[in-house]
């Protein structure tokens, strides 16, 4: 099996995974039902994964719908499977149009045939049926582009709903791929773009994964509190963002974890790239606005692996994973490139370290 075929199979296995909880816990397939279930699935939230466990093997979709407003909101799966169904409905319409069209045609050219036979059957020729023959194709042939104009213009409408419903569910997709703190792609949108790195195998060499953790962010939690937790990670967020391409691919995958794929770049480039966005946070001042509170220095530890050095992207996110590991053990702050041998469990001095 290809390195492509074997992610899509590891995609397809996750969301029979999925499909078969909710076929357990008797959960209607609907769209936002998987997206509450997906969201379980992956452990970004402990507390959604708890309570929906609580709610036993036949759920009522008053409480899946209450769970996901309370933790991932429901307003756009809503939107979502609305928008859907008003584009099927607009295809079919589209699709009845020109079945009709093509109906229509279909007659007039029967008519063309016939009449064509009639007026060469030389035997039954007069000119009393060449008038008639003329006066048929005539009506037939007016009343045809008379039909095709209305059918141009049916189409033209139909296919400006369609496009609008088209980018309607566009935007839903954007939102529902969009970290709603920091305003980063999320968890969702990471898998899915970390799982077509190996469909071009010229591009591994230039190809990072770039895991940042924010340094002892749960002590900033229980000091100041939640909500001085979240304006830090949004910060942080903006910083990354703000450090990169705009082609770069920056997420936040799940509590104080983001991600960045960095494509077109060089393993020294990369490296390079990532102590920029070290530096950037480690000097970047963190104070309360109204209160002039400082928080004191918000620093990141960074793993870093290239596509190259992984077979496949759950590989990848292992290697990135486990050089993250090692820049926190070796004291944060600090960003590391994966190399053979490193563990999580590894004590030794053999980390590949590019600069405190």
């Amino acid at each position: 099996m290809t390195t492509a075929a074997a992610q899509k199979a590891q995609a397809a296995d996750v969301a029979g995974q999925i499909i078969h909880a909710m076929r357990v816990m008797n959960v209607s397939p609907i769209p936002r039902n998987y997206q509450l279930f997906y969201e379980a699935y992956i452990g970004t939230n402990p507390a959604l994964t708890r309570e929906l466990s609580l709610l036993g093997n036949r759920p009522r979709q008053e409480e899946l719908d209450e769970l996901a407003a309370t933790f991932i909101g429901t307003g756009q799966a809503s939107m979502m499977e609305k928008a859907h169904g008003r584009l099927v409905e607009e295809l079919d319409a589209l699709l009845s149009l020109l079945r009709r069209e093509q109906t229509s045609l279909e007659s007039y050219n029967r008519l063309l045939d016939e009449t064509a036979t009639t007026i060469n059957a030389k035997n039954n020729f007069s000119a009393d049926l060449l008038r008639n023959a003329i006066s048929l194709l005539s009506k037939a042939t007016g009343d045809t582009l008379a039909q095709g104009e209305k059918t141009v213009e049916g189409v033209v409408q139909r296919s400006q709903e369609v496009d609008q419903v088209r980018k309607e569910l566009d935007e839903y997709k954007r939102i529902a791929n969009t970290d709603s703190l920091t305003r980063l792609s999320n968890r969702r949108a990471f898998d899915e773009k970390l799982a077509t790195l190996y469909d071009d195998s010229m591009q591994l060499p230039v190809t990072a994964l770039v895991l940042a953790d924010i340094d002892h962010f749960k002590k900033f939690n229980d000091a100041y509190g939640h909500p001085v937790g979240d304006k830090i990670l949004a910060s942080v967020a903006a910083v990354l963002r703000s450090s990169v391409r705009k082609d770069v691919f920056v997420a936040r995958t799940g509590g104080e974890e983001f991600a960045l794929i960095i494509e077109g770049n060089t393993t020294e480039e990369v490296m390079a790239i990532c102590e920029r966005l070290r530096k950037a946070l480690e000097t970047r001042p963190f104070r309360n606005s109204r209160t002039g509170m400082d928080y004191g220095p918000i620093t990141i530890s960074i793993g870093v692996a290239m596509a190259s050095q992984a077979d496949d992207a759950g590989d990848l996110y292992v290697k990135s994973d486990t050089a993250l590991y090692c820049a926190k053990n070796a004291g944060r702050n600090r960003l590391m490139l994966f190399e053979d041998g490193m563990r999580k469990d590894y004590g030794g001095k053999s980390w590949l370290i590019y600069k405190k």
